[in-house]
Formats: C-alpha cells, structure tokens, sequence
C-alpha cells in the first residue's frame, strides 16, 4: 500500500525509550509510517504510553496510524521485574561489562516475539513491507529475542507463515550499533530524546540506576552530549 508520495507502509514497533525513536526516525525516512504500541502491565505503562504518543505527535502521525495493544496477559504471568512488583529492579552503581551468564530479572519472557507477531498481523492488515523494531544487540544483556540470529530466524518464520511471504521483513536499524553512536544518530536526524523514556521503575525522574538508566547515561556522556531528561537527585 502507498501514499500519494509514493511511500510503502512500515510498521513501527514504538515502545517510547531511546532506541525505538531513533528507529522511528531512520523509518520516516523510508516508509510511511504506522506506529505500534503495547502495554503488558510494565511498571512505567502509563509514561511510556505517554511517550509513544508524544513521538508519534512529533512524527506527525495519523490516528489510523496508531496503535496500542494491551497484553495484560504478560502481566498475569509474571518472571519478570519490569511485570512482577515483588521482583525488585536491581540498581547498580556502574555497568556490567560483558553479557551475564543468566538469564536477567529484567527479561519479560518472549516478549518480542508477541510484540513482533502483532506487528507482522498489522502489516498484513495495511500490506506493509516492513516491522521495524530498535532492538540492540549489545544492549541486549542477556535477552534470547534480542540477538541478530533470532530475528533472522523470525524472518524465515514470517517467509512460511505469513499470507505476505517474502515481501514482509522485520529489520533492525540500530541492532550492531554502539550506544553512543544511536545518540549520536538520534541526533544527526533530530530525535526529540526530550520525550523518551528509558527507566525499568520510575516515571517522573529517572532511577538513573537501574541497567536500562547506565546504558543510556553512559550513551550520552560517550557521545559528548547532555542528556534531555530529568535523573532522581
């Protein structure tokens, strides 16, 4: 499907952190774009749905190009801090380096995998081209569904099983990029990092230390740049 410029749809899987609107904005760029959202019971729903549809004002995108999809089924099945409030978010003082030799408390269990079927099922709904979603490779600390070779395997899985076989791929802009240098191509294409959220637990000042806060503190100073957002203390 195209718009009067000539533009295939592409489906935007926008979760409001960092990474997810450096993706929107390399997507912009190469397809129209519709924006996915969803909540699964995270203890910072409510400000990343804020600052999903924040991103998608700036992207100016249309109502029909939206969507948000609750599953509160994750919620319900739990294993996991971001989901489980008896599972605290471990704090740090700096960052591990290295990938952890278990599984992290901040892994939601097949996440990406229900978040990307979705996206798939939409793309089919608008005949997309593409689901773009910002995972990172090195950011993954852990995560199975965050490595290059399960979105390939994904891919293959969409070739077999989807009514638009070959011609749906999910790519992944930013999946062997470096922190630092997603900041700084957020900032070659005018990212508004002001709205994105980052933090596993608090909604109106960043922790600033949990893992997903240091990766991106970290990102910033590396990059040479001030972080937009407001830390606790």
């Amino acid at each position: 499907m195209n718009d009067l410029k000539g533009k295939s749809i592409g489906i935007v899987c926008l979760s409001g952190g960092m990474d997810s609107c450096v993706t929107a904005a390399i997507a912009v760029r190469e397809v129209l774009p519709a924006f996915l959202h969803v909540n699964y019971g995270q203890r910072t729903e409510e400000r990343e749905r804020r600052a999903f549809q924040q991103i998608a004002d700036f992207y100016k995108a249309a109502p029909e190009r939206r969507l948000c999809v609750d599953l509160d089924s994750l919620h319900r099945i739990g294993g996991s801090a971001l989901t489980d409030e008896h599972i605290p978010v471990p704090k740090f003082e700096r960052l591990e380096e290295g990938t952890p030799a278990i599984l992290p408390v901040t892994y939601v269990p097949f996440r990406n995998t229900l978040i990307l079927s979705l996206g798939v099922a939409w793309a089919e709904a608008l005949k997309a081209e593409r689901v773009y979603i910002g995972a990172v490779a090195e950011d993954s600390a852990g995560y199975p569904d965050c490595r290059p070779e399960y979105f390939e395997a994904f891919n293959r899985l969409i070739e077999v099983g989807s009514s638009l076989g070959g011609r749906l791929k999910v790519v992944t802009p930013l999946i062997r990029m470096k922190k630092a240098d997603i900041v700084r191509k957020g900032m070659e294409l005018g990212v508004p990092f002001q709205l994105t959220w980052s933090c596993y637990e608090d909604s109106e000042e960043a922790c600033g230390r949990c893992d997903s806060c240091l990766r991106r503190i970290r990102a910033f100073h590396e990059a040479g740049l001030q972080d937009p957002i407001p830390y606790r203390g």
